[in-house]
C-alpha cells in the first residue's frame, strides 16, 4: 500500500470520527439518545459498523499469480490470498456484499413478519390460529435445510434470488414478536377510540397500532441482520451463495481455509470481520432496546423528579 493510500485511509478515518462525534452530540440531546450511548457496547458497535475502508486494488485483480499467499506487509495490509488477490481490498468490497445481503434480507423478513403478526394479533380468532400454525410449521423446519433444497434447484442462483430466499425464510420469529405487541395494543384506549370514530381496520393497524410497536420491531431487525449475514456466509462457504470470484466474506473463507497452516491470513481476517460486525449489530440491538424501552424513560423521569 503506497503513501497515497495510507493518507486516503487516514483521511477517511478522521472524517468518520468527526461524523460519529457530531451524530453523538445530536442524538444525546434526547433522553432515548442518552440511554443509547450509556449502553457499554453502543459506541464500539457504532464504530465497528461505520468504520471507513479504502481498497487499493480492484477485488478481482491478481497481483502476481506466480507468487501468491504473500504475508501481511506495508504493501499488502492483510496479505494476499491463494489467487494472488489483495485480502484487504476483497474484504472491503466483500463488506458491501455481505452487509447489503444481510440488510436487505432482514428488510424482507421484517416486512413480511410485521404484516403477518399485525394481522394475526389484531383480528385474532381463526385468522390468528391459521397464521400462527403456519408460523409454527416454519419454525419447526430447519432453515438451512430449506435453503439448501431451494438453492439446489438452480445451477447458478442470482444474487437477488438469494436475498429473497434468506428473507422469506427468516420472518417467523418477527411475526410472533409483532403479534404479541399487537395483542397488547389493540385493547388500549387510543385504539378503542379510533375504532369508535369509524376508522377501518387497516387505518387502525398502520396509523395507531404499528407505530407504537415500532421499538421492538427495530430492535429485532438490528439483531437479525447479523443472523442473516452468518447465514449468507455459510451458504457462500459451501459454494451455494455468492458465486466467486465476486467477493463475499463467506467465499473468502472458503478460498483460503485449505491453506490455514501456511497462509492463515486469507481466511482468518474475513472470519474476524464477520465476527466483529455480527457482535457490533448485537451491541447496537442491545443499545436500541435500552434507548426505546419506555420503562427506562419512566425510571429516568422518576430519578429526575426525585432530584428536583
Amino acid at each position: 500500500m503506497n503513501v497515497g493510500n495510507w493518507l486516503a485511509l487516514g483521511g477517511a478515518a478522521i472524517v468518520a470520527l468527526a461524523a460519529v462525534a457530531a451524530l453523538r452530540r445530536r442524538i444525546t440531546a434526547t433522553a432515548s439518545g442518552r440511554r443509547f450511548f450509556r449502553h457499554p457496547t453502543a459506541v464500539p458497535g457504532l464504530f465497528a459498523i461505520a468504520a471507513p475502508v479504502v481498497a487499493p486494488y480492484p477485488p478481482y485483480f491478481q497481483i502476481d499469480i506466480t507468487n501468491p499467499d504473500l504475508p501481511p506487509s506495508t504493501q499488502f495490509l492483510l496479505g494476499t490470498d491463494p489467487y494472488s488477490r489483495d485480502v484487504w481490498s476483497r474484504l472491503v468490497y466483500g463488506a458491501r456484499v455481505s452487509l447489503g445481503i444481510g440488510a436487505v434480507a432482514m428488510l424482507v423478513a421484517a416486512t413480511i413478519g410485521t404484516a403477518v403478526g399485525a394481522v394475526a394479533g389484531y383480528f385474532r380468532r381463526w385468522v390468528d390460529t391459521a397464521l400462527m400454525r403456519l408460523v409454527d410449521v416454519g419454525l419447526a423446519m430447519p432453515r438451512i435445510f430449506v435453503l439448501l433444497m431451494a438453492v439446489a434447484l438452480w445451477e447458478h442462483i442470482a444474487l437477488w434470488v438469494l436475498v429473497l430466499l434468506i428473507g422469506l425464510t427468516g420472518w417467523f420469529g418477527t411475526s410472533r414478536l409483532v403479534r404479541a405487541e399487537v395483542l397488547s395494543l389493540r385493547e388500549r384506549d387510543f385504539v378503542v377510540a379510533a375504532r369508535a370514530a369509524g376508522a377501518g381496520s387497516g387505518r387502525v393497524i398502520f396509523r395507531h397500532v404499528l407505530p407504537n410497536a415500532a421499538g421492538p420491531i427495530i430492535v429485532s431487525a438490528a439483531l437479525g441482520i447479523g443472523n442473516m449475514m452468518l447465514l449468507e456466509a455459510g451458504l457462500s462457504f459451501l459454494g451455494l451463495g455468492v458465486p466467486p470470484p465476486a467477493p463475499s466474506w463467506g467465499n473468502m473463507i472458503a478460498d483460503g481455509w485449505h491453506k490455514m497452516t501456511v497462509a492463515w491470513w486469507a481466511s482468518t481476517f474475513p472470519g474476524l470481520a464477520i465476527s466483529l460486525v455480527v457482535m457490533a449489530f448485537n451491541a447496537l440491538g442491545d443499545a436500541l432496546r435500552d434507548a426505546l424501552d419506555p420503562r427506562r424513560a419512566g425510571e429516568e423521569g422518576g430519578e429526575g423528579g426525585g432530584a428536583a
